[in-house]
C-alpha cells in the first residue's frame, strides 16, 4: 500500500514510543495471530501498521517478512535502541544505518575467528530521504530542555548477543573487524534480509541509549532508554511522513499527467490554459479548469450504500466492509475541507478504499468516477 509504512520493534518501551506518536490506533489481527495496530499519521495522509517482534533477527526477520507480505507497505522501518560501538555518537543521538553487518557470520580456524560478514545496504531512496530530514530540521517534538540530538549516517551491526564490553573478546572482535560500524544491536539483519528478499525498502532507525561498555542495565541506562526510543521514534515517524507525502505527490503527478501547473506573473494579469483559455493573474498549463458534473457528496453516499450491499451478499467480509467504512469517512471530512489539500487527502482515501475492494468490480467502477471528479477541481 502507497499510503502505508510498516514499524516493527523489539521492546515494547519502543513500541509506546512509537504508538504515542499515531492517532486513532486499531488492531489489525494476521491470520497467524501477529497483532498490528494500525494509526494514521498525524503529517501526512497516510499510515503506520506497528506491530512487536521481540529480541533477534531470526523473529524480526519473520515477521518482517510477514508484515510485508500482509500490507505490502511503501517501506518497512525497524525502530528502537542500541549501543554506540564509539564515542562519536552521543546518548540520545540517532543512528540510520546506510548499511547493516550481520556480524555472526565466520569460520572458525586453528589461528582464530575470521569474518564472513553479510552487509545489507539501505534504500537509496530512503537514505536520501532521511539526508535531508537531517540536514532540515526533524527534532520538533523533543521536550524543551532536553539537549538536540543529532542525526548519524552510518553501518550499524546487528549480532544475536547483548554486547556490554569495551573489553571481552567479542567485543574487540567486532571492533577489529567492523570499525566502520556507529552501532551495534540484534534486529537489523533480519529486517534487512527480509526487505532483501521481499523488495520493500528498509530502513534501520537506532536511538543510542548505551555504549555498549558495561554500563547497561544501569540506573544511567534506565534513564536513557527511554528518551533514545522516543528520538528514535520521532525521526522514524518523521521519515515516515515524508516518505508518504512524497508517494502522494507522484501518485497524483502520475495518475493525472495534465494536471495544472501555475506560474505567478509580476507583469500584471496573466492566465494561460493548454486549451487557450487567458483568465487571472496566474499561468496555467494543463486541463482546463472546472467544476465536475458529478456529485461528490452524493456519490460518496452511494458508494457507502453499495458496500452496504456487498456485504450482505457476502461478497466483502465484516472486516473489509469496517474498513472500507473508515477511509469513506476520512474522504468525506477531506471534502469538506474544500482546499487542494482536502482534495489530495480525499483521493488518497480512495486509493486505499480501491486496495480493500479490487475483487468487486461495481465498487471499483463508482471509486475510478469519485478520483476522476476530484481531480477536475481546481
Amino acid at each position: 500500500m502507497r499510503d502505508l509504512v510498516v514499524i516493527l520493534t523489539a521492546l515494547n518501551l519502543e513500541y509506546d514510543a512509537v504508538r504515542r506518536k499515531l492517532t486513532n490506533p486499531r488492531v489489525h489481527l494476521h491470520k497467524r495471530g501477529t497483532r498490528f495496530e494500525i494509526g494514521d499519521l498525524p503529517g501526512a495522509a497516510g499510515r503506520v501498521a506497528l506491530a512487536l517482534t521481540g529480541k533477534g533477527n531470526q523473529a524480526a526477520g519473520v515477521l518482517a517478512e510477514r508484515a510485508v507480505d500482509e500490507f505490502s507497505p511503501a517501506a518497512l522501518l525497524f525502530v528502537g535502541v542500541a549501543g554506540a560501538l564509539w564515542d562519536t555518537t552521543q546518548l540520545g543521538d540517532v543512528v540510520m544505518a546506510t548499511h547493516v553487518y550481520a556480524y555472526h557470520g565466520g569460520t572458525s580456524e586453528d589461528d582464530g575467528l575470521k569474518a564472513r560478514p553479510r552487509t545489507w545496504e539501505a534504500d537509496h531512496g530512503l537514505l536520501q530521504l532521511a539526508s535531508y530530514l537531517g540536514r532540515s530540521g526533524w527534532t520538533g517534538e523533543i521536550s524543551p530542555g532536553v539537549t538536540t540530538p543529532k542525526v548519524h549516517f552510518g553501518p550499524i551491526a546487528a549480532g544475536e548477543i547483548v554486547q556490554n564490553s569495551r573489553i571481552s573478546h567479542e567485543a574487540v572482535w567486532i571492533r577489529n573487524h567492523y570499525n566502520d560500524a556507529l552501532a551495534i544491536e540484534m534486529e537489523g539483519a533480519g529486517v534487512a534480509q527480509a526487505g532483501h528478499l521481499s523488495g520493500s525498502p528498509v530502513a534501520i532507525v537506532r536511538g543510542i541509549s548505551d555504549r555498549a561498555d558495561g554500563t547497561k542495565n544501569t540506573d544511567d541506562d534506565g534513564s536513557w532508554q527511554p528518551r533514545a526510543a522516543a528520538n528514535a521514534a520521532t525521526f522514524a515517524i518523521r521519515l515516515a511522513e515524508e516518505l508518504l507525502n512524497q508517494q502522494g505527490e507522484i501518485s497524483m503527478d502520475e495518475d493525472n499527467p495534465r494536471a495544472n501547473y501555475v506560474v505567478n506573473s509580476s507583469a500584471g494579469t496573466t492566465g494561460i490554459q493548454a486549451g487557450g483559455n487567458v483568465s487571472g493573474s496566474n499561468v496555467w498549463i494543463g486541463a482546463q479548469s472546472h467544476t465536475p458534473s458529478t456529485d461528490l457528496v452524493a456519490e460518496l453516499s452511494a458508494l457507502r450504500d453499495q458496500l452496504t450491499r456487498e456485504r450482505s451478499a457476502g461478497t466483502i467480509d465484516d472486516e473489509t466492509y469496517e474498513a472500507a467504512q473508515t477511509e469513506l469517512d476520512i474522504a468525506r471530512k477531506a471534502l469538506a475541507e474544500k482546499t487542494p489539500e482536502g482534495n489530495s487527502k480525499f483521493v488518497l482515501a480512495l486509493k486505499r478504499l480501491r486496495g480493500l475492494v479490487a475483487d468487486v468490480a461495481s465498487v471499483m467502477t463508482q471509486i475510478a468516477t469519485l478520483i476522476t471528479a476530484v481531480k477536475g477541481l481546481s
